[in-house]
């Protein structure tokens, strides 16, 4: 399972499990690189990371993915040090008590959980395909079984809940991911989503100081959430397997909602056109 030569980018990969996933990957010798929405943290983070794998080539790249020009400057920034890229995974997310809107207009779970993936795995494929074979791995929550994808409100406008919000958008990310499969054949480029169990993680860090405390105490820890995308980002059993959930690095069934084809169509024609692709 070595991954020695194989470049990694991980989002969200300053804590949670986004950092034990780059601390995991770098210990079987990946070229991490750590996408932080902040300097400070993101830094703190990538120099632990080195210091207990004694790999070096970690790097890190800001971007804050709430808004669509930083996740254009980050592609930007990204090929100009790098060719290849074997491995993407989408694991930074939030779930916010209140609706509050990005600078470009859009209901902040939904653009962070969803539309964030969708535009900077499209604009990263052209590095992906000529990488191959290649990963993408996209992060979900089983919360995702509990929603359904209403076009007439899709950006919680009528109807938002927090837990209900989020739900919506991790419908949204497996849709995409089930799509993208689909697009995708033939190009050696696998994509595959995951739901990492409940886990201890600062996702929640917006919610009551209740809802902080249940967490801390009977959550799993993010190094166990993080078996099943390092599982899913190094090993040979799973190469060639695309389109594909995983619970506990093990294929587990999808909901009929995620199945929906021409729903999952529909989704991509509006992210499209949402993030001017």
């Amino acid at each position: 399972m070595s991954m020695n030569g194989k470049i990694c980018v991980i989002t969200g990969a300053n804590s949670g499990i986004g950092k034990a996933t780059a601390l995991g990957l770098a210990k079987l010798g990946a070229n991490v690189v750590m996408v932080c929405r902040n300097q400070t943290r993101g830094e703190e983070a990538r120099k632990e990371i080195i210091d207990k794998t004694s790999n070096k080539n970690i790097d890190l790249l800001i971007a804050d993915l709430s808004s669509q020009q930083a996740i254009r400057q980050l592609v930007a920034d990204f090929k100009k040090k790098y060719r290849q890229l074997h491995v993407l995974i989408n694991d930074a997310g939030v779930v916010l008590r209140k609706r509050t809107l990005t600078t470009d207009g859009i209901e902040t779970n939904f653009a962070v959980n969803y539309l964030a993936p969708f535009l900077l795995t499209n604009l990263l494929l052209d590095v992906l395909k000529k990488s191959a074979p290649a990963r993408i791995i996209n992060v979900t929550s089983g919360y995702y079984k509990r929603a359904t994808i209403n076009f007439d409100d899709l950006q919680s406008e009528k109807d938002y809940s927090a837990f209900g919000t989020y739900a919506k958008s991790k419908l949204a990310l497996v849709l995409f991911t089930r799509e993208l499969s689909r697009r995708l054949k033939g190009t050696n480029v696998m994509v595959n989503v995951l739901h990492p169990g409940v886990i201890k993680s600062n996702l929640g860090r917006d919610m009551s100081a209740f809802s902080r405390l249940f967490t801390k105490i009977f959550f799993k820890s993010p190094k166990k959430g993080a078996e099943t995308p390092i599982y899913l980002a190094s090993s040979p059993e799973v190469e060639g397997i695309s389109g594909k959930f995983f619970m506990n690095k093990k294929e587990a069934e999808f909901t009929e909602a995620s199945g929906n084809e021409e729903i999952a169509r529909k989704l991509w024609d509006i992210s499209a056109k949402l993030t001017n692709l």
